[in-house]
Parts: structure tokens; sequence; C-alpha cells
């Protein structure tokens, strides 16, 4: 069993706060800054990994315009990105161990000819190859934790491209279990997940929720419950402060967005799955 490094003072610390919280008691932002002066260095590392979904926006901002405006929440400067982004195209080994093999694969696709002839969702590839990386994460918290959106992401789009006529393999991200299933009973009523995902019936019946805005909280909620079931036994360590992390993105999201801004985010959702097909207007 490896060791497990305990941060006693620093969560005994933290101040406290529920998913009905109506104010944050710092940014996520700066959450982070405090994180990288007082985890470990393996620690460190682990948490990266999950903050690489700002440097895939990153990557992908820059490949569409190599002038674009980055998110400082990456951890990868402008110029490793750029550095990486013409290696590539030299056909020359990436050297840079901060840059995850996804990322590479990722530009690969990008430069391919016949990629961009096909008009790829590029969204969406970065998301299936961040999603396969983050279920195979060396932290069984956090890669169940990935595993969780990815079944949730994947079920949700699947329930709402039958509802409005599209194609539902085309809307599934990832290659674990639970996509292939999805991909591979596209017709069938439960998709052939009801006797195979613990959490089907509740994500389902949380799909039905008619008000925009409550559903989307619904469903954040869930997310909540589940990591306080399981991190129960976890008191001073890094699955703790990667739990109290996933919970202070949710509060300060629902902090941030007030009900017309979530029915826009909601809108925009639909509209990327649905590409170019005309969205009834109810």
């Amino acid at each position: 069993m490896l060791f497990k490094h305990q941060y006693y003072c620093f969560i005994a610390g933290l101040p406290d706060f529920s998913f009905d919280t109506m104010k944050l008691p710092f940014t996520v932002e700066e959450f982070k800054r405090t994180l990288d002066e007082e985890l470990k260095p393996d620690d460190k590392r682990l948490l990266s990994k999950y903050f690489l979904k700002y440097d895939n926006d990153n990557l992908l901002y820059l490949l569409k315009n190599k002038d674009a405006e980055l998110n400082p929440m990456g951890s990868i400067s402008r110029e490793e990105i750029q550095e990486t982004i013409g290696r590539i195209k030299e056909d020359l080994p990436v050297k840079n161990k901060k840059i995850p093999a996804f990322h590479e694969k990722f530009i690969r696709a990008w430069l391919d000819e016949e990629a961009q002839a096909e008009n790829k969702l590029w969204d969406d590839l970065m998301a299936s190859l961040y999603m396969d990386y983050g279920t195979e994460v060396k932290n069984s918290l956090m890669s169940r934790w990935f595993e969780l959106n990815l079944n949730i992401g994947n079920l949700l789009s699947a329930i709402y491209a039958r509802k409005y006529g599209l194609d539902v393999a085309r809307v599934v991200v990832g290659h674990n279990p639970v996509a292939q299933l999805i991909r591979e009973n596209a017709n069938a009523r439960d998709f052939g997940l009801s006797q195979e995902l613990e959490i089907f019936d509740a994500v389902v019946r949380l799909s039905e929720e008619t008000d925009i805005y409550e559903r989307e909280r619904k469903m954040d909620k869930f997310r909540w419950d589940w990591l306080e079931e399981n991190t129960v036994f976890d008191y001073f360590n890094i699955e703790y402060i990667f739990a109290y992390l996933c919970k202070l993105q949710m509060l300060e999201r629902w902090v941030k967005l007030n009900a017309e801004e979530g029915e826009r985010v909601f809108r925009e959702l639909i509209a990327g799955l649905k590409g170019d097909v005309k969205m009834p207007e109810e």
C-alpha cells in the first residue's frame, strides 16, 4: 500500500461550505494557487492531471488562433504549446514531460489533412481523449470521478440525441464499457445500461426534469452527494482535497450562474449536440 501524505493543518484550516452556500470562500483559481504552495510534489502532479482540462482548452484556442488569449488556469505555457506543435509539424519527438500523450495525438489529428477534410468535431475528440486519459489516472477517487462524469455526460447526450432525432453514437465520447454499450445499443430503449450502470435510473429521472435550471442544479447535487459518499473515510489526505476542489468548482459555477444564464448554457450544449440539425422551438 502506498503511503499517503496527510495535510492536517491545511485541511483543518479550510472553510466549510455546503451545496446551498451563496458566497464563495475563495475562487478555484485562488485555491489552485494555494495548492501549488501546500501540496507535496507527487500530489501536485496528481492534481495537475485534473487541471489539464484548462490546458485542453488552451491547446484548442492556439490551434485555431495563434494569438488567442489563454486561460490562466492552464499550467502549460503558450511557448510550450507552440513548441510542441512545431516539433510535431517537423516530426520530432516531444520531450517536454508536461505535455500529455493525448495532446500529441490530438495535434497530429489536427494537422492531418484528411481529418480536417472530414470536418471532425474537435471539441468532442478532445473530450474523448481527455476522458479516456482521466479514467486511467492512478488514483481511485479521481479515476472514478472521471468515469462518473463520462457516464453521466454520455447517458444524457444519448437521451437528448434520441429526443431530437440525432445520431446517438455520434454524440458519445470516450471508450469505457458504458460508452461502448451505448454505441452498440443505440436503438435499445435503455441503451443496454439499465442492468449495467448503477446510476442509470437516477440520471434518467433527473433528465426528465422540465425546468432547465433545476435539471442542471439537481445534476450537480447528484455529483456533490457522490463525492460526499465516496470520501466518508477521507479526512486529511489528497482525496479530501480533490473532493473539496470539485465541490468548490460546482459552488463557483452556481454562485456565478443565474437562471437566465443557465438556460443559455443548456441551449448551447444542445446546439453542440445537434450540429446543423434544426431544434424544435420547445
